[in-house]
């Protein structure tokens, strides 16, 4: 083939290229195929702020911004010292509580004791009355000591009572200290890279101060606007394809979960000046998990592109909608 040849093949390739990029990234809803439509829009992923329950000093910080954390990793670790002295009173109180409830219940057997004794001599008057062996004042002295006997032991055993209700009491505490100190390690609730750093060791942080800002890479979706005769007929589950401005001619398999139940005026941050002045409904496109796990180091939030939707499901995709990102092309 002559040079001229292939420099004229390569150039209509590349025109082709670029025409499917323009056809696909156009903000011309109408260059679309019958019962496709597409929003410009932006990857997005959910935020979540990582913060302690308490009020109290940061120990260590175990992440840096934009490293990779999976689900379960310690990221922050905050000082237990006091909660440690804490924990130690209060397990203190428990034997304390438990040495209380044992010394009571020896009162009790000394009060059973007793009542039994003051219950003898009292059946004893009583028959010793009957023959007129005692007089009547001997006889209530006797009645007395069995009413007092009694009285007694019934306080013995309410002081046991007491000394469990004490006990129970420095057990939850200790439950609840424990737990204090359990919060105080901070874990990755999910996969996610580390967006922000918002404080250090040493920092004293309040209760629900964020201490680090963590973007989770299990929900990574793009959000578009559609007007409502559009969004109107959009179902919950439709396919959707993403292009993004970086990978023009690659579209990444996505789904439909969310449409907004109101309209709004189109945010600023979508560029055509027609679209920003209708009312439109917000659109979720999210990319499946499946597809994250194998490229999560390459997921950034922020890159610009368009999604496009099926609206009618036996509509055919166009064949530059179904080409995948291979996997190569990110080792």
């Amino acid at each position: 083939m002559k040079p001229s040849t292939r420099t004229t093949l390569a150039a209509g390739a590349l025109l082709v290229a670029g025409a499917a990029s323009f056809f696909f990234l156009s903000d011309d809803p109408q260059e679309l195929p019958p019962g496709f439509v597409q929003g410009n829009g932006r990857i997005e992923a959910e935020e979540v702020e990582i913060a302690p329950t308490l009020a109290g000093r940061v120990a260590q910080v175990m992440a840096s911004e934009g490293s990779l954390v999976a689900s379960g990793d310690v990221l922050v670790k905050m000082d237990t010292d006091e909660l440690s002295a804490a924990l130690d009173r209060a397990k203190a109180e428990v034997a304390l509580a438990r040495q209380s409830k044992a010394e009571a219940e020896a009162i009790v057997v000394q009060r059973q004791s007793e009542e039994r004794r003051a219950a003898q001599e009292f059946v004893r008057a009583r028959s010793l009355l009957a023959g007129d062996n005692i007089s009547t004042s001997v006889f209530e002295d006797r009645e007395t000591d069995h009413q007092v006997a009694e009285a007694v032991l019934g306080a013995a055993k309410a002081r046991v009572a007491t000394a469990d209700s004490q006990i129970a009491a420095a057990q939850a505490e200790v439950r609840r200290i424990a737990s204090q100190i359990e919060d105080s390690t901070l874990f990755a609730p999910m996969a996610g890279r580390v967006l922000y750093r918002l404080a250090e060791p040493g920092e004293v942080v309040g209760s629900g101060g964020p201490i680090m800002t963590l973007l989770s890479l299990e929900n990574v979706y793009m959000e578009v606007f559609l007007p409502a005769r559009e969004a109107g007929l959009l179902p919950i589950g439709a396919e959707a394809r993403i292009v993004l401005d970086a990978l023009p001619d690659f579209a990444i398999p996505s789904t439909v979960t969310f449409v907004s139940p109101e309209a709004q005026f189109t945010p600023k941050q979508v560029e055509t000046m027609s679209e920003r002045e209708q009312l439109v409904f917000r659109v979720r496109v999210r990319i499946p998990e499946d597809l994250i796990a194998g490229r999560i180091e390459h997921v950034k939030t922020g890159v610009r592109g368009v999604a496009i939707i099926q609206m009618d499901r036996g509509a055919p995709w166009p064949e530059p909608l179904e080409r995948r990102i291979p996997p190569e092309l990110f080792e």
